[in-house]
């Protein structure tokens, strides 16, 4: 089958007219792949597939108005190049040698002008246009793992999407996500450890990786018109200042599409009635040596599967400080522990969720360790999954780790509570 298209002189639908005084020919094109070398004829098109392996087209003895176009049937040349050569001692562009054509989606046309120059491009396109067969998308930082791309985002940004794939059967316009919301920050003194900000997850079915328990079951289907998502990654929540008995504050949501995560709720501080912090997961209960200081609310606002779990309840142990300590904040999976009577169990945060969407397994969103007085009260240890641990006479923790999500621990005797973690939003779809 051959067709033909035109130009210059004589414009009309089908044909390149070559016009010259020694010669006026038309470009014929051989709808026939060629995946071999090729001797070229004057007046053909070919279309070359390189994606065995570079190909050579040999041009023709020139002669003025001689004319020969190629094409990048597979869309290969920048792996595998198409090579031109010229006849004998012929040249291309005033120079005997051949021409690399390595560009994807390329296509050029050459015509023989005169013996100066030889063969001289008269058309040469760089695009590449081919309806996707997959996601096409920038932004954040991109990682691959098989056959997938994963968009990680640890700041504010755009996923941009330019090509989706046909969808069904494969699901080709479709991205799992990831959305974990800041953490929360502990409470002062003796107080509550912080919840670890919202964890929502959903899988493309397709896709292989190893989820988490949370995971949906619903993947975000991508468009490329208008194609701009823009992504919130939320911010850990200050930890309690020591000058003042305070609570934490709030960990800061995270968004991509239709999916919001919020931020984990405070850590409080000690005294009564100061309860934890509702939010993704909830923050624990400050110390009293009277009534119970209970965790707050997880899963707020609440979703399915549900974003997070409450926090832990402080102790209630006697009036004397040093059998005090404050709750454990709430994770992905988990409660945070409350403390016993006396103090003397550790408050630790609540597990984070696991999930493999990078390409290996990282818990994230785990809850803060509740903060201890002087023995016998424990510490509480952080979620895993990025939950800052609490504090105790011995020393004041460090924060908890960015772009986790955990909630950071409640402070000890006199001490701050520990600031959260912020969150991240991770997009992975399958790309080739």
């Amino acid at each position: 089958m051959t067709g033909k298209i035109s130009d210059n002189l004589g414009r009309s639908s089908g044909l390149i007219k070559a016009v010259s005084a020694g010669r006026t020919g038309t470009v014929d094109w051989d709808t026939t792949p060629k995946t071999g070398t090729v001797t070229a004829a004057s007046g053909n098109g070919y279309f070359i597939n390189t994606s065995g392996g570079g190909i050579t087209v040999n041009l023709p003895a020139g002669s003025a108005g001689s004319i020969v176009s190629v094409a990048d049937y597979a869309a290969t040349w920048d792996s595998n190049a198409c090579t031109v050569s010229p006849n004998g001692s012929e040249k291309i562009g005033s120079i005997n040698g051949d021409v690399a054509l390595t560009t994807k989606g390329q296509s050029v046309t050459f015509v023989y002008v005169d013996s100066t120059q030889g063969w001289l491009n008269t058309m040469d396109s760089t695009s590449n246009v081919r309806a996707s067969a997959f996601v096409t998308a920038t932004g954040g930082t991109i990682t691959t793992s098989g056959d997938y791309k994963i968009h990680t985002f640890t700041s504010p940004g755009t996923f941009s999407v330019s090509g989706v794939g046909p969808g069904s059967p494969t699901q080709s316009d479709e991205a799992s996500y990831v959305v974990v919301a800041g953490g929360g920050g502990g409470g002062y003194q003796f107080g509550g450890g912080a919840g670890a900000g919202g964890f929502r997850e959903g899988k493309n079915s397709s896709d292989p990786y190893a989820d988490s328990p949370l995971d949906s079951g619903t993947a975000i289907t991508l468009s490329s018109s208008p194609g701009s998502y823009p992504i919130v990654v939320g911010g850990g929540g200050a930890g309690a200042p020591n000058s003042t008995s305070a609570n934490g504050s709030a960990g800061s949501n995270s968004s991509f599409s239709t999916i919001t995560s919020a931020g984990g709720g405070y850590g409080s501080r000690n005294g009564s009635p100061y309860p934890g912090g509702a939010g993704g997961s909830g923050g624990g209960g400050g110390s009293f040596g009277g009534p119970v200081n209970p965790g707050g609310a997880g899963n707020t606002p609440p979703v399915s599967p549900a974003q997070g779990f409450a926090g832990g309840s402080g102790s209630a142990g006697p009036p004397d400080p040093g059998f005090q300590a404050g709750g454990g904040g709430g994770g992905a999976t988990a409660v945070g522990t409350p403390k016993g009577p006396d103090g003397t169990v550790a408050a630790n945060g609540g597990a984070g969720a696991t999930s493999s969407i990078t390409g290996s397994p990282v818990a994230r969103a785990g809850g803060g360790g509740g903060g201890a007085s002087s023995a016998p009260a424990v510490v509480g240890a952080g979620g895993s999954g990025g939950g800052g641990d609490g504090s105790n006479p011995a020393g004041c923790a460090p924060d908890a780790a960015d772009n986790l999500g955990g909630g950071g621990g409640g402070g000890g005797p006199s001490q701050a509570g520990n600031a959260g973690g912020s969150g991240t939003v991770i997009i992975r779809y399958k790309y080739q």
